[in-house]
């Protein structure tokens, strides 16, 4: 059984810092491409894959967040993490940590944790 744990959430003021720490289980972590979701209600995008990180560190970033955010990995832990700075209130939403991602759109895509949630104020 493949398990995603997610920690590291919270509320901040704008221009502020979080990190999000995601450990998993069940799966060849090294050989899995690893990623960070994020979902909020609409208008903003309802589903975004805002980072990922390849089994090698090769990293990609939505626009939104680019220059902003930095996701590492530490194979040896079985564990990601998403360094988010400079944080705006759009960034606001439940962000999911995700094991093997694969290409597909939101949740059929790779293994989901339970989410956390980063809210962000003015």
């Amino acid at each position: 059984e493949v398990q995603v744990v997610e920690s590291g959430g919270g509320s901040v003021q704008t221009g502020g810092s979080l990190r999000l720490s995601c450990t998993t289980s069940g799966i060849s972590f090294a050989d899995n491409e690893m990623g960070w979701y994020r979902q909020a209600p609409a208008p903003g995008p309802v589903c975004e894959l805002v980072s990922s990180i390849s089994g090698g560190g090769t990293s990609s970033y939505s626009d939104s967040v680019k220059g902003r955010f930095t996701i590492s990995r530490d194979n040896a832990k079985n564990a990601v993490y998403l360094q988010m700075n400079n944080l705006q209130p759009e960034d606001t939403a439940e962000y999911y940590c995700v094991a093997g991602l694969g290409g597909g759109y939101c949740r059929s895509d790779g293994y989901w944790g339970q989410g956390t949630q980063v809210t962000v104020s003015y």
